[in-house]
This record gives structure tokens, sequence and C-alpha cells, in this order.
């Protein structure tokens, strides 16, 4: 329809030569030489030479065929011209014009440069709609590589969670043969959610505040008493959706660094949303593991990481460090 419109106005504008005159159905279709040419030599590049010589690199076969195709039709159109403002003149027994060689080349030189703008703007156009195209192909490979990005997080975030869980639920087993069946009992209520929403790519909060506290349930029967655990929550929407499992590693790097077995311990954590906004705050007690102790090896904040990163892009902010003996992390998420 653009291309319709557009050489409707072109193919208009010679009636605009025609004053003085009167109007006269050959003449116009004598005059239409000038538009016609310039379609002629748009659609050649538009159809042609840019996308079989320009974008496959040959560009000295495309300037030499613009250049002879332009410059040939130019001095033709001029001619052409000539002879209908000729012919008319003589119709109306009007006295001929003896344009000058200047005169001459200059109009030839400006038919020339109208035909060339034609074909730049067809080359233009041209390439213009691979680059979209392109772009639209990157963005598409760039958002299939993010989803498989993320699905291998997942992947990684189970085992790493697994064997976290299956020491603490080893190690209770040698002292404490009931506690360890219902660590099992909050162990199977978090691998169904772990195999059936965790594939799933927004979650209920509700079902990922459930799954936190069964953790931290779990997590609070192997710890001494000296330990201070608070779950804070406040949630507006619980039906608001949110990434899967993107917590956990929080929450499980505050149990592995925030817990002395002879010290005063805390484990602080507070969630709030409201509207459109989440925000989490975890602060504990900042006992770091010695050089001998490397397990987990620190992909659990590195995964966080990449999962706020492909998940929520821009649209969040994660605060964390040390202050004096608490270590934070605070993250606010706009969902």
């Amino acid at each position: 329809m653009l291309h319709v419109a557009v050489w409707v106005l072109m193919f208009i504008t010679p009636l605009t030569y025609m004053r003085g005159y009167g109007f006269s159905l050959l003449r116009y279709l004598m005059m239409c030489a000038s538009p016609l040419l310039l379609m002629i030599v748009f659609y050649l590049n538009y159809l042609w030479l840019t996308p079989h010589y320009f974008v496959k690199g040959k560009h000295r076969y495309y300037l030499l065929v613009n250049l002879v195709m332009v410059v040939c039709l130019g001095i033709a159109l001029h001619y052409w011209m000539t002879f209908v403002h000729s012919y008319f003149e003589t119709a109306h027994h009007l006295p001929p014009r003896n344009p000058m060689v200047l005169d001459s080349l200059f109009f030839i030189l400006r038919d020339i440069f109208n035909l060339v703008v034609a074909a730049g703007i067809a080359t233009t156009i041209v390439l213009a709609m691979r680059w979209q195209h392109s772009e639209e192909a990157r963005l598409e490979a760039e958002a299939a590589r993010a989803e498989a990005e993320l699905r291998n997080l997942r992947s990684q975030i189970n085992p790493h969670f697994l064997l976290n869980t299956l020491n603490n639920i080893y190690a209770l087993t040698a002292f404490d043969a009931p506690k360890a069946q219902e660590a099992i009992q909050q162990l199977s209520k978090m691998l169904r959610h772990m195999l059936y929403d965790n594939q799933e790519t927004e979650v209920a909060l509700k079902d990922e505040m459930q799954f936190l506290e069964n953790y931290i349930s779990l997590m609070r029967i192997r710890l001494p008493q000296h330990v201070e655990v608070r779950f804070t929550q406040d949630i507006a929407n619980p039906d608001k959706k949110v990434a899967p499992l993107i917590l956990i590693s929080l929450v499980e790097n505050a149990f592995k660094h925030g817990v002395s077995p002879t010290e005063h311990s805390f484990i602080h954590i507070d969630v709030v949303q409201q509207a459109s906004s989440l925000t989490v705050k975890i602060e504990n007690s900042n006992h770091p593991k010695t050089e001998r102790d490397r397990s987990g090896h620190g992909i659990g904040l590195q995964q966080v990481q990449k999962r706020l990163d492909l998940s929520y892009p821009g649209h969040y902010q994660w605060e964390k460090g040390v202050s004096g003996a608490t270590y934070y992390s605070h993250i606010a998420i706009s969902l």
C-alpha cells in the first residue's frame, strides 16, 4: 500500500507541468516517462541489483550497472522531454526554445541525480529490511538461548539443593530417627514443588513461600538451641507469579554461613510483597566457612545472579555484603 501511494503521487506530478497548455492525455502520457524511469530504476535495485549483488558483496558490479543505467536513462530522458516540449510547442504554434549547452547539461545532471536518488532509496530500504529481519532473528535466538540457559540453571539447582538437604538428613539419622523421618516428609513436600512447579516459568508466590517454609522447618530440626531463626511474610497477593526457586540459594547460603556450632547465631528472612514489587531481606550472622569446608563451592549465589538476570533483566536491585558481624542480602524485584 505504501508503494502504491508513493507511485500514485509520483505519476500525478506531471500534471503540475501542464499549466498554460490545457490538459492533454497524450502529453500527460508522454511526460510520465520521468516517473516511469524512476520506477524502473527503483525496482531494478529493489528486486535485483541490491539483493543479488550489493548484499552479497559484489559492490563493483552493482555500482557499474547502476552507473551505466542512470547515465543512459538520464540522457535519454532529457532528449525525450526535449522532444515532448518541442512537439507541443509546435502544435500550439509557440516559438521553439533553443536551450544553451549548459542548460542541457544541467537538466541531464538533474535527471541523473533523480535516478541516483531512486536507486539509493531502493538500496536503503532493502538493507533496512534485511537488518530488521536479522535483528528479529537475533532476538529470537537470544530468547531461545536465555530459555535454554534458564532450563540449564534449573537442572543445576536440583542436584545442588538435594546434595545439601540429603547431607542434613544423613547427619540427623545418626542421633534422632523420628526427626529424620519428619525431615524426609518435609523433603518430599519440597521435591513435589521442585518436580512440578520448577518446570513452569512462573509459580504462585504462596507456593514459593510454602516451599521456603518447608525448607526452613527441615533446617530447624538439626539446629542447636542458640541459633535464632525468623521467617516473616507480608504478602498482599498470594497468587502473584514469580520465577520458581529463585530464593532458595540465598536461604541455603544463610544457613551455611550464618550458623556457628558454639557462638550465638541468627538468620532473619523477611519477605514483603506489595502491588507489583517483591522485597526479600535476608540477614544472618557471619560465620564464613574455612578453606577446608568447600561444600557447595559457592555456586548458589552465582545461580541467583544468573536467574535474576534472565528472569528479571533490568527489573531488580540486589545489594549484598558484610556489615560488621552481619551478612546481608537485600533484593527488590518489580514483578
